[in-house]
């Protein structure tokens, strides 16, 4: 059960991307320091956890963390305030040619390995984010930039895999 917990917490978070993304779309502008993409912190509670982790696990809030090295941090908390286990490992990210969505592809190191890749975007301080595992493969279809938000299994999910997240300073 608790490896169900660890796939389904990776469909609402993520990390790493080997790809042929221009340096400034991908990393911290070292000229100034700023994050770039999906790198800051993050965090999702109540209405805004993707109704699939609500739903199965009793998903209450995650904490996300995305470094500009490329690593990253997730915390999770049940509806009874208990703490799940911390994911991390790396991320990459490359912005697509869509509008204002990139993907993102997550290298998990801990608890398990496995990769998961999906889609984010971000406006002002807010954030929508999916993305399923994709390795060992579990028969998920992986949103895409051109099939949008609710496009995981080819839009099977709908919205229930679409989680919010407000940025925290």
């Amino acid at each position: 059960m608790k490896k169900i917990v660890f796939i389904f917490g990776m469909l609402a978070l993520g990390s790493s991307l080997i790809s042929s993304c221009k340096k400034d779309e991908t990393t911290t502008d070292n000229s100034n320091n700023a994050s770039v993409g999906i790198q800051g912190k993050w965090q999702s509670s109540k209405a805004n956890v993707a109704p699939l982790l609500v739903t199965l696990f009793k998903v209450d809030s995650i904490y996300a963390e995305f470094n500009t090295n490329n690593t990253y941090t997730v915390k999770q908390w049940d509806n009874t305030g208990t703490q799940l286990a911390t994911l991390s490992g790396t991320y990459s990210q490359e912005k697509s040619t869509t509008g204002t969505i990139w993907t993102i592809k997550i290298n998990q190191t801990s608890p398990a390995a496995l990769t998961s890749e999906g889609i984010f975007e971000y406006k002002n301080d807010t954030l929508r984010y999916e993305i399923v595992q994709t390795t060992p493969d579990i028969g998920a279809v992986k949103p895409t930039p051109e099939k949008g938000f609710g496009s995981t299994n080819n839009g099977a999910l709908g919205a229930m895999n679409v989680q919010k997240y407000l940025k925290v300073n």
